[in-house]
């Protein structure tokens, strides 16, 4: 399960960084007429799309899953105490920055037409902090193998 789960982010993630590495050309130019762009837009959906993806994986599935593995996940854990205990084992930074991921998460799944300005930061911010939630997912993937979660799991 987990392994299946980290091939489904490995996806994801190399989709991103196609896409990243695209608006990256264009993001220091970005502005709110960008959006109109329809050829921009289509690259920046692109990345935004699995930006989301990538960050529910992380935080719906996978998060439960290496905790299950390791025995230490309860059916009544709040997300907030699944996040505090990864931050315990050190496979995150902390509970806030995971916390700010999601409610950006949450600004870029809301895209209103009066909202431009707020997307655009949103957007931005994404095109920030993809690099740490990478190494997230990476450490996560290299503690994961190193305790042997990969096969034979135990959840």
């Amino acid at each position: 399960m987990i392994a299946e789960t980290f091939q489904t982010l490995e996806l994801h993630t190399h989709r991103a960084n196609q896409a990243y590495d695209e608006v990256m050309g264009f993001a220091a130019l970005m502005d709110v007429e960008t959006l109109n762009d329809f050829d921009k837009v289509k690259v920046i959906d692109s990345f935004i799309f699995r930006f989301i993806k990538i960050q529910d994986l992380m935080g719906n599935k996978l998060f439960k899953e290496i905790l299950k593995a390791l025995g230490e996940y309860q059916p009544s854990m709040s997300m907030l105490d699944v996040l505090d205990r990864l931050e315990q084992l050190e496979l995150l930074d902390s509970v806030e920055q995971w916390m700010d991921y999601r409610n950006l998460r949450n600004v870029l799944t809301h895209e209103y037409p009066d909202n431009k300005e707020e997307l655009l930061e949103g957007i931005q911010e994404a095109l920030k902090v993809f690099h740490d939630i990478r190494n997230i997912h990476e450490n996560m993937l290299k503690y994961a193998k190193g305790k042997g979660l990969m096969s034979g799991e135990k959840g």
